[in-house]
C-alpha cells in the first residue's frame, strides 16, 4: 500500500490540534515558572516596586491563555504547508509505502 495523496485539510486540523496542546503544557510550564518568579519578587522588600510581582504572576497566567492559541494557529498553517508539500512530492517521486498485516 502506498499513500500517493493526504487531505490538506485534515492534517492541519490534526496538526493545529496537536500543536495547540503543546501550547497548553508549555503555557502551564510558563505560567508556573511566572506565578513562581512573581511571588519571590513580591516578598523581596528591595523589589521594583509594589507591583512587580504582579506582573510576573499575571504574564505567567496570560502563557496559558496565549500559547495554546498561537501554537494551534501556527500548527494549523504548518500542518497545511506540510500536506501540500508532500502532496507535491510525492506526485514527483512517490508515495510513503506501509506494510500492513490482515
Amino acid at each position: 500500500m502506498v499513500i500517493r495523496r493526504i487531505g490538506v485539510w485534515s492534517v492541519s486540523k490534526l496538526y493545529g490540534a496537536l500543536s495547540a496542546a503543546m501550547g497548553l503544557i508549555l503555557g502551564a510550564v510558563f505560567a508556573l515558572i511566572g506565578m513562581a518568579g512573581g511571588m519571590a519578587s513580591a516578598m523581596q522588600e528591595s523589589g521594583g516596586g509594589p507591583g512587580a510581582g504582579l506582573v510576573g504572576m499575571m504574564f505567567g497566567v496570560g502563557a496559558i491563555i496565549i500559547l495554546p492559541i498561537f501554537y494551534g494557529v501556527l500548527g494549523l498553517v504548518m500542518g497545511a504547508i506540510g500536506a501540500a508539500l508532500y502532496n507535491l512530492f510525492a506526485g514527483m517521486i512517490g508515495g510513503i509505502e506501509l506494510e500492513t498485516e490482515p
